[in-house]
C-alpha cells in the first residue's frame, strides 16, 4: 500500500498531470494569440488564454466518469496553484492573495459558463460576443474575436476526436493556432 500511495503510482500520476498542463500552457502561449489576434500580452491576458484552453479540456473531459472525472478536477486544482503562484511571482502579498484568488477563480467560472453555452450552440457569434467582453474590454471592435472563437471550435473537434484513454493517460494535442480562423495546422 506504501508503494502505491508514495511509489511509482504517484510519479506516474504527477508526470501524467505535468504532461496535460504543460500541453494547455503551451497551447494557451501561442504567438498567434498575442502577436496576430492582439490578445494583451500581460498577465490578464495570459489567464485569459488559459482559462479559454483549460475550459476546452475540461469541456472536452465533461460528462466522462471514472479517471477522466479525477483528471479534469486534478487539472483544475493545477490550474488554480499555477494561478495562484504567478500571483505570489507577481508580487501580491500573502493576505492580498486569497482575495485575488477569489476574484479570479469567479472570473473563470463566469466566463466557463458563458463559453459552454455558446460552444453548447455551436454559436460562433456569441462565443466571439463573449471572448471580446472578456479578452478585450478595453476595445470596441476586436475583429480577432472572431479568429479565436474560430479556432475555440476547432480545439473543440479535435479534441472529441482524441480518445479518452490517451487524455488520462496524459498523450494530447492541441493544434496550431494561425492567421486566417484558425483553419490550417
Amino acid at each position: 500500500m506504501f508503494q502505491r500511495l508514495f511509489g511509482r503510482e504517484r510519479r506516474a500520476n504527477r508526470a501524467i498531470t505535468d504532461a496535460l498542463y504543460g500541453q494547455i500552457v503551451a497551447a494557451a502561449r501561442q504567438e498567434t494569440f498575442y502577436s496576430d489576434w492582439q490578445v494583451p500580452d500581460t498577465p490578464l491576458g495570459r489567464f485569459e488564454m488559459l482559462s479559454l484552453v483549460m475550459l476546452l479540456f475540461q469541456h472536452r473531459l465533461r460528462g466522462e466518469g471514472g479517471p477522466a472525472r479525477e483528471v479534469a478536477q486534478v487539472l483544475i486544482d493545477e490550474f488554480f496553484t499555477d494561478v495562484e503562484h504567478s500571483l505570489r511571482e507577481l508580487g501580491i502579498s500573502d493576505p492580498g492573495v486569497p482575495k485575488r484568488m477569489k476574484r479570479l477563480a469567479k472570473m473563470f467560472y463566469g466566463r466557463t459558463a458563458a463559453y459552454s453555452d455558446a460552444l453548447d450552440q455551436a454559436d460562433a457569434g456569441a462565443l466571439a460576443a463573449a471572448l471580446a467582453r472578456n479578452v478585450r474590454p478595453d476595445t470596441a471592435e476586436w475583429a480577432q474575436a472572431t479568429e479565436l472563437a474560430a479556432y475555440a471550435f476547432r480545439v473543440e473537434k479535435e479534441l472529441a476526436a482524441q480518445p479518452v484513454a490517451d487524455i488520462c493517460a496524459g498523450r494530447m494535442a492541441f493544434p496550431a493556432a494561425s492567421r486566417g480562423g484558425g483553419d490550417a495546422a
